[in-house]
């Protein structure tokens, strides 16, 4: 373990990629805290910043993962760039969210209306095959990923609430989250169950 903590971050994301889950949790620590830094002075607001954070070293995970990483040797600059583009992205759809446009006033075609449609029977079987699919897969993690995953995904919480409701520290909460992610993804690869909609 002392050896892996002197590695370079270049080091650690390859042997990550390569399967040993260690090296990223050398990675989180090692930079965890400007990280989080960096996103609670942009949002100010300490349960967004949380899952900012969380959101960000969840697409570093899959990014790493899916073999698409390569900023060599910029780990940090490269993680705080997608924190950054979740900031940016929040903030459009707030922007979105409570812009008036001059379009809703004009005449509507309520027939030919793709936002006023409901889903198609065929979109909808397909989004609760894919909720039924990661519920069974869920049957198979640890109770504690198994917690996580609910209070996060099916209950909303944040987690500031989840490390609350389940006693531990936030960091360990992101890490069961990160852990359960990551056995979800394998045993939907090995059951070969598509997890998109």
């Amino acid at each position: 373990m002392d050896t892996i903590k002197t590695m370079t971050d270049e080091q650690l994301v390859n042997l990550f990629a390569n399967g040993n889950n260690q090296a990223f949790d050398v990675l989180l620590n090692r930079h965890k805290s400007r990280v989080f830094t960096y996103i609670q002075l942009v949002v100010r607001n300490r349960d967004l910043a949380e899952d900012i954070f969380q959101e960000s070293f969840m697409k570093a995970i899959v990014t790493i993962k899916q073999g698409r990483y390569v900023d060599n040797g910029k780990f940090y600059s490269w993680v705080t760039r997608i924190a950054h583009n979740l900031i940016i992205d929040l903030y459009r759809r707030e922007r979105n969210e409570n812009t008036v446009s001059n379009e809703e006033f004009a005449e509507v075609d309520l027939f030919n209306n793709a936002k006023l449609c409901e889903e198609n029977v065929e979109d909808l079987m397909v989004r609760e095959q894919v909720f039924t699919d990661v519920r069974k897969l869920m049957h198979h993690l640890p109770d504690n990923q198994k917690e996580v995953v609910q209070l996060r995904y099916y209950e909303d919480r944040s987690f500031k609430e989840i490390a609350d409701l389940t006693g531990v520290s936030i960091n360990t909460a992101l890490g069961r989250m990160r852990y359960a992610v990551l056995n979800m993804r394998r045993m939907a690869e090995e059951k070969d169950i598509s997890l998109v909609y």
